[in-house]
């Protein structure tokens, strides 16, 4: 049985980093020829529209993250709607607000869906605990149900992700609220030292199981600055010693092939800090090895 059509959504947004060089990495990454690589893998390719955060029609960052998660969402839901499998490319990860409240409100019907989470933050905190403000730092606690009513609340209703269908890999840079708030919901976490002993395949394997399990649907939300800065440098806040960029292929291959597998997101690729287009090369060979069709399209397709 074939794939569903892949519609990519470009999610041009900076205004939640304190670098806004992300809002320019879903264009930078067109350039760069992710559609012509992901067709090439055997699946049908469209780009759709892209969505662009309005800095200056809102008085604050965290008001124009709110009314472009609203457009994201919406952009999404209509991708879902028409029976396509969307794959948003940011931008920061304030976008993941959208792209799963989306992905939430579609499944609400069949059931909840299911996240593996790739970063080395923990994207927790909400506007009463970051010291920053910046709104890419509190996402995942939003789609938990915590945070500014204008990220938890995206098509009437909070709590997008329940905590126990939610795992997070690769984390190294956080703070002491933002792991209290998912210790106290029992999320789980496999922290940078844990990834190490294990090994990635292992982590993802466990994540996978718990994203997938008694859900209706599951995805992947990928920051790119989960990966090592050794193999993906240009990316908005690069922390050492991450996740490497073999080993993340080796594991995420084939995840496309899950009937389950509803949706991809790959977040904070900035071009302005990609010399040489390194990253940039990194975020295709990830895409497309999670997105590649099935061996038995791929012969179809030939």
């Amino acid at each position: 049985m074939s794939q569903p059509v892949l519609h990519i959504v470009g999610a041009a947004v900076g205004e939640g980093a304190s670098d806004g060089g992300c809002k320019w990495g879903s264009n930078a990454l067109k350039e760069h020829g992710l559609q012509r690589a992901l067709a090439a893998t055997g699946r049908t390719v469209t780009w759709g529209e892209t969505v662009s955060a309005q800095p200056m029609l809102a008085s604050s960052r965290l008001g124009a993250i709110e009314g472009f998660s609203e457009h994201l969402a919406h952009t999404v839901a209509q991708v879902l709607h028409h029976g396509q499998q969307p794959l948003v490319v940011g931008g920061d990860h304030s976008c993941a607000v959208g792209t799963w409240s989306a992905v939430a409100e579609h499944l609400r019907p069949q059931g909840r869906v299911g996240l593996v989470w790739i970063d080395a933050h923990l994207d927790a905190h909400t506007p009463d605990t970051s010291d920053t403000q910046a709104p890419h730092g509190m996402p995942l606690a939003a789609l938990l149900g915590y945070g500014s009513v204008g990220m938890t609340d995206v098509f009437g209703w909070r709590g997008k992700l329940l905590p126990s269908q939610v795992a997070i890999i690769g984390a190294r840079s956080y703070e002491p609220a933002e792991q209290a708030l998912l210790s106290q919901l029992g999320v789980r976490v496999m922290y940078m030292p844990e990834v190490l002993e294990r090994g990635f395949a292992a982590c993802f394997a466990e994540a996978r199981a718990i994203a997938s399990t008694g859900t209706a649907g599951w995805g992947i939300s990928f920051d790119l600055d989960g990966l090592d800065p050794r193999d993906a440098p240009g990316t908005g806040t690069p922390v050492e010693q991450g996740i490497r960029l073999a080993d993340a292929l080796q594991a995420l291959d084939g995840c496309s092939h899950d009937p389950q597998f509803v949706a991809m997101e790959l977040t904070e690729y900035n071009p302005l800090r990609d010399f040489g287009g390194q990253t940039a090369r990194a975020a295709t060979a990830l895409l497309c090895t999670v997105l590649a069709p099935s061996a038995a399209t791929l012969e179809l397709a030939a």
